[in-house]
């Protein structure tokens, strides 16, 4: 998916229902996290050498397993608001640039998402950046063990994603997650990526 292509479909989701870990959840803690969307060059699809383009994928991180929130699991980069954080937007830059070593600008930013309440006491407001180029990537092996890229395309595409049902006090709710390659990406942050779907107002497959 190219840049314009994304932005035209992207809208503000404060008119859907977002999805969240679980209803009526205590929340101690503001944070951010930022969806950063980069151009790749992928062959076209007739496959003709020499037709690669750049379209757009989504930088993913591995938490390290020996943090309190979340290790080891599939992630957005991103963390707790500080009180010096001017606002969550700067929330998400600042963690995005102490995470992965890259510096985003403001006007890198084309919106955000619902805030996505998790069960850790956690409302987490993701934003979305789209950068001109692939970053040089430096990351903090305190708080993170990999990165890589997921093609947009792929996770826009609703009919990837499976759910699995939890019983908590007596009801039942779905729990997302999303194969990819070798891992699967699940918990809060593909519960980001169905509201991500949402706002896009995607159909079953994207071009």
């Amino acid at each position: 998916m190219q840049p314009a292509e994304f932005i035209a479909r992207f809208q503000s989701p404060t008119t859907l229902s977002p999805q969240r870990d679980f209803p009526n959840l205590q929340i101690t803690r503001q944070a951010a996290v930022l969806i950063n969307l980069v151009p790749l060059l992928c062959p076209s699809d007739d496959g003709a050498p020499g037709s690669a383009e750049p379209m757009l994928h989504a930088l993913f991180t591995r938490r390290s397993v020996h943090l309190k929130h979340h290790g080891g699991q599939i992630s957005f980069p991103g963390g707790k608001h500080e009180s010096l954080d001017p606002s969550l937007m700067h929330t998400a830059i600042r963690e995005t640039h102490e995470e992965v070593g890259f510096v985003v600008r403001e006007q890198n930013i084309v919106g955000s998402l619902s805030q996505y309440p998790t069960i850790s006491g956690f409302s987490v407001t993701p934003y979305v950046a789209i950068l001109e180029s692939a970053p040089t990537v430096i990351i903090d092996h305190n708080e993170v063990s990999e990165f890589f890229y997921v093609p947009l395309k792929y996770l826009l595409n609703r009919d990837n994603y499976f759910s699995h049902t939890v019983t908590r006090n007596g009801k039942n709710y779905p729990i997302y997650f999303l194969p990819w390659q070798n891992t699967y990406i699940w918990g809060a942050t593909a519960g980001m990526l169905i509201n991500l779907c949402s706002a896009t107002k995607n159909p079953s497959s994207v071009d």
